[in-house]
């Protein structure tokens, strides 16, 4: 399904066995996550799996979670990603036929009238709350609340006004966490009703993004008043190919002021003044052609008899 965020159902004998799609974190990430596996394990369980995308085996043999915990997260990662398509925008469906496995298939398919209805039900409750949000639209942030009430507050509200900082939307937050979509999308609902989270729109207490800035007398200002100032060695070279006799040996340091003269007219170029055309010139040697010619008739042959 094209749209925003889109997704890929995968279907076996009619029974859907796999939803993947960029709006909604998968089996992976949920593990990764939630911290009940380091990326460390995970590579290794990965190199032990060999072909295997997913490493069911290794996670059971290493006591990483056990099989019908893995069958759970299989299709709740599913069931939040088909959630995730019908919440976002769908503007087309193509069927094709693919020639690789989905990453973590369920063992037992799901009708596709069920798990669509059941994704459609989901954003119906959501809509039902006092103030309902999108998973990609909406970025809160921390109400001010006093410290004994955040104490006594559930861990997923916590964890959620943690991340919460004016910048991250519901689909952010669930990708860091390791949680679903839609329970984050629910809990960010109802603390926005509850006064927990607040519109970074509105009130404008977004967490302010961190500026470097160079300490005092790093940076200095050039003085408008320093006149440029060329190398006195450079003038007499340039005085020197010029061909310029009057250029002194030491330049004033301070600019003269420019002559007055009618603009109306441009001074004329005098020919040969910068000795550009002595320094080009071929060198003259003493012999020509013609000397040539004339020695050559002054030489006898005897065909020419004389």
């Amino acid at each position: 399904m094209s749209g925003k965020p889109g997704g890929v159902f995968h279907l076996r004998d009619g029974l859907v066995v796999a939803v993947e799609s960029p709006g909604a974190p998968g089996a992976e990430a949920r593990f990764l996550r939630s911290g009940r596996i380091s990326g460390e394990q995970w590579s290794e369980l990965l190199r032990e799996a060999g072909d295997a995308r997913w490493p069911e085996a290794g996670l059971i043999a290493h006591g990483y979670a056990g099989a019908a915990q893995l069958r759970v997260v299989r299709m709740m990662a599913m069931q939040d990603a088909a959630f995730a398509v019908v919440a976002g925008s769908v503007e087309d469906c193509t069927p094709f036929d693919a020639t690789s496995e989905p990453y973590a298939p369920v063992s037992l398919g799901e009708s596709p009238w069920r798990l669509l209805q059941e994704a459609t039900r989901k954003l119906a409750a959501v809509a039902g709350l006092p103030y309902p949000v999108r998973p990609d639209r909406e970025r809160p942030a921390p109400a001010a609340i006093p410290d004994d009430v955040a104490d006594q507050l559930p861990q997923l509200q916590r964890e959620l006004i943690a991340h919460a900082d004016g910048r991250r939307t519901a689909r952010d937050i669930a990708f860091v966490t390791g949680l679903g979509v839609y329970t984050v999308t629910v809990g960010m609902a109802r603390m926005l009703g509850e006064g927990l989270l607040e519109p970074a729109g509105e009130t404008g207490s977004a967490a302010p993004i961190a500026v470097r800035v160079p300490a005092a007398g790093v940076l200095s200002r050039r003085s408008p008043a320093a006149a440029p100032r060329m190398d006195p060695a450079v003038v007499l070279a340039l005085a020197s190919a010029l061909g310029d006799g009057g250029v002194s040996q030491e330049p004033s340091q301070e600019p003269s002021p420019e002559p007055e003269s009618d603009t109306s007219s441009l001074p004329r170029r005098k020919p040969g003044a910068s000795g550009i055309t002595e320094a080009l010139a071929p060198e003259r040697t003493g012999g020509s052609w013609k000397g040539f010619f004339r020695l050559r008739n002054r030489i006898w042959t005897p065909d020419s008899g004389t």
